[in-house]
């Protein structure tokens, strides 16, 4: 399974889609499963995903929230490309990156 690590080790992005992709596909959906490293107290998992091309920001910030904090969830974004993650959930935060390719059915 892919997944990827947040760079503090607080959190796991396990991908049951591979590659996510924008938009997303008819066939399937964009799943992220999300494992916090210590205990979640109920809080929701706050997601502002901001694309980039390489240490440059491309267009406006996007802002996605999962219920009840890490879990299952699906995360659509607007286009395709690389997209930088800050995480915050039950007075937890972490970073990570996550690829989003072009579907291309669309």
């Amino acid at each position: 399974m892919h997944y990827e690590l947040g760079t503090s080790r607080e959190i796991v992005a396990l991908l049951f889609a591979f590659p996510l992709e924008s938009p997303p596909p008819a066939s399937h959906n964009n799943k992220i499963l999300w494992v916090s490293r210590l205990p979640v107290q109920g809080t929701a998992l706050i997601i502002r995903a901001q694309r980039m091309v390489g240490t440059q920001q491309l267009g406006a910030a996007v802002q996605r929230q999962v219920a009840g904090g890490p879990g299952p969830s699906i995360i659509n974004l607007p286009a395709a490309g690389c997209w930088s993650f800050d995480l915050h959930w039950s007075g937890q935060s972490d970073h990570l990156d996550l690829s989003y390719a072009t579907n291309p059915g669309s």
